[in-house]
This record gives C-alpha cells, structure tokens and sequence, in this order.
C-alpha cells in the first residue's frame, strides 16, 4: 500500500491529539494552524477519565500526571447559602472503577504537552502561520489551498477548526447559531489569593436564579479555574480571549455565597474576560468523500457537562481507529463509520448541555423541586458509567 497522507486543519487540542492518533496508524500528517504560534488562552479544562484513556494510550500520561490537578469530588451548592445538594468522589475511587483519573488542567499545559508530542512524532509536520482559504473534497482524496496560493493535496482532510471552522463551510455552507441569552466570565486566581477562603478541593457547581459558577484547580493547584455563567442580553462577542469589566463581574454574582465572592473578588482586574454562549443544533452529516470534521467544528458544545474537549479527544480516537490502514479508495467508507459512530454520543452531550442550561438556573419554585430532585437522586453518580466508562477503542471496533 502506497504511503498515505493526511491534513488536520487546526492545532488545538482536538487537532493535535488526531495528528498524534493517525500517525500511530502509520499516516503521514501535516498540521495546518492559521495562529503563528503554538499555544491556547489561559483557561482551566477539565478532562475525565473517557479522555485521558486516549491521551494516556498516546503515551501521556507521565507528562500530564505532573500538570494536572487531581479533585476529590463534584460537589454541587445552591448559590446563596451554600447547602450541599450532591457531591460525587471523585480521585482514586473513579480512578479505580474507570482505569483512568479524572484530571483538572490548565489548557495551555495540555496543549503544550500535546505540542511536544506532536514534535517527537517523525510522521507529522505543523505548518504554522498557513491559514486554510478553501478545501475540496473527492471520493478518492481531497485538496486543500492555502491563504497563501500553496495547494495541499492528501488522501485524507479532517477539520478540527473549532467553531468558526473554514473546512465545514466550505463542505456545507455556514452553520447557524442562537445566542442562549447567556454570557460566561472566565477567570485564573492564584491559590495563595485564597488562603484565608474555604476553596475546597473540588469541582465545584453553585446553581442560583439565571445563573450559576463552577470553580476547581488546575497546575496542582497554584491556580484556581472559574467560569461563571448568567443570563444576559448585552454582550455577543463569542471570542473568549475578550476582556470583561471587573466590576460588571462583581455586579453579577453580588449576593452570592462569600466562598463564590473570595473568588471573583481575587481575580485580576485585567484577567476578567466574557464571552456570549450560542447554541448549535447537531449536525446531520460530518463527512464529504474524503474529508471529515472533528471537535467543536462539527459538535460544539454548551459548557454545562465539561466534555467539550473530551469529545474532541474521543472523536480523534475514534477516527484513527476507524481509518486505521484502510487504502485511500476505502477512506470515505471509513468515515462514514466514524460519523456513524460518533454522532449519536456527541449530540446526547450537545442536548444534555442545552438541558443542563435550564436545570442549573432554575428560580424558586421550580428550584426547590430541583433541589429535592438533586438530593434524592442518583445525580452525576448515575451518569458516569455512560460517560466516564466510554472506551473510544473498543467503541470503533465494536
């Protein structure tokens, strides 16, 4: 069989981890990244144990075992007086049921990880600076031009272009969005910042009315993470790297729980950024002949299940398996196996996601049979099987 090659458009973690899982099918893969630099926001992510599986099996897990932060549960609060509503172990009793931890990371720390990988892998080559300016796929092959006039041509194209992705456009025309009517804060405190607030080792979810904050470690815990997320009209700028007002902050989460105060009270006056959070239905097709999609091109994701990025490892895992070393003629018949495969999981997380957002922002009454809800049943504990126990492996051989 004839040496083959494929493009991934995109350098994040989704892209990389697919260049990584295809090149250790014995593809030759070329990286096109549009940013001049290898690198991601400062932002936390979290990654359970369905995503280190994979990056684990790509011969990670020493780098990232040292980056990462451990938490010892999820513990849910109502966002005023802080009663515990559930709280899930987490640490080494998922560890021990699911063969893999649940980890806690600074994205840039994956990143660059996954960067250094990617450099030791004889097979792959990044071309940064090339921004894609248009794609073509056929059934034998696809070609992809460059802003710069140069023409790629490989027996397989994947699109791991986030949101904004260049490759599903040009496959299927320009996606439609709905703004939810909610923006998220993002932010990194230093742990030292804290010492005096009762920041526990954990990830954290308080729920209130049209509004609800997540907080845990990353770095081993000098940094703390946290994304709040409330319900407003005057911000649509979708780009996270936008900086928000402090004090608009503040203004958000006045009356909450000191705990939740301490946190975005600590945070940097110029670390605060906001950023609009729109809605996307699951798209009915993914693949076109040769070329695919991957990540948040083809599913992104509401951030109310933290899998974004997991699904993006999962579909990079899955996706490898599945072209495995097929000849480049049997490369479509490939990708539609692993469109088949993937749709149904990803678009479950896209709708959970989309559910989550009504559930965490409840206001009274229906917050008190949530409430209740949340205490007598079975919670995240219910779910982990179906989402932690995925093994995106065994799933493409299925």
């Amino acid at each position: 069989m004839s040496e083959r090659r494929a493009i991934v458009v995109g350098a994040g973690i989704g892209g990389l981890t697919a260049a990584l899982a295809l090149a250790r099918k014995g593809m030759h893969v070329t990286v096109v990244e549009q940013a001049a630099q290898l690198g991601e926001v400062g932002a936390g992510i979290q990654l359970s144990p369905n995503a280190t599986r994979v990056l684990f099996a790509l011969g990670l897990e020493p780098a990232l075992a040292g980056l990462a932060f451990r938490p010892e549960a999820v513990e849910v609060r109502t966002w005023k007086r802080g009663g515990m509503l559930s709280r899930v172990p987490l640490g080494d009793a998922v560890a021990a049921r699911f063969g893999a931890p649940y980890f806690h990371m600074h994205r840039a720390d994956l990143i660059a990880e996954l960067a250094e990988a990617v450099a030791h892998e004889a097979r792959i080559e990044v071309r940064l600076g090339a921004a894609c300016a248009r794609c073509e796929s056929r059934e034998r092959g696809a070609e992809m031009t460059l802003a710069s006039g140069e023409r790629l041509a490989a027996d397989l194209l994947v699109g791991a272009d986030g949101i904004r992705s260049a490759v599903r456009e040009a496959l299927f025309g320009p996606e439609r969005a709905r703004f939810t009517g909610n923006v998220a804060w993002r932010g990194l405190v230093p742990a030292t910042a804290l010492a005096s607030a009762d920041v526990r080792p954990v990830a954290g979810l308080w729920m209130g009315p049209g509004a609800h904050f997540v907080h845990y470690y990353v770095r081993g815990g000098a940094l703390l993470n946290f994304v709040g997320i409330v319900e407003r009209s005057d911000w649509h700028d979708e780009s996270w790297t936008a900086r928000g007002e402090k004090r608009d902050l503040l203004r958000d989460f006045s009356g909450w729980h000191p705990t939740v105060r301490a946190m975005v009270e600590s945070a940097p006056e110029d670390g605060c950024f906001r950023w609009a959070l729109f809605d996307r239905d699951p798209l009915p097709q993914w693949s076109r002949g040769a070329a695919t999609l991957l990540g948040d091109a083809c599913h992104a994701t509401l951030p109310f299940m933290a899998q974004g990025a997991c699904m993006a490892i999962e579909d990079a895992a899955v996706l490898a398996e599945c072209v495995g070393t097929a000849p480049s003629a049997a490369i479509p018949v490939a990708l539609a196996r692993y469109e088949s495969l993937r749709r149904t999981r990803t678009a479950g997380i896209q709708l959970g996601s989309r559910r989550n957002a009504r559930l965490y922002h409840m206001r009274a009454p229906a917050s008190w049979l949530r409430n209740l809800g949340i205490r007598a049943g079975p919670g995240l504990a219910g779910q982990m099987q179906a989402l932690f126990g995925y093994d995106a492996f065994a799933a493409a051989h299925a």
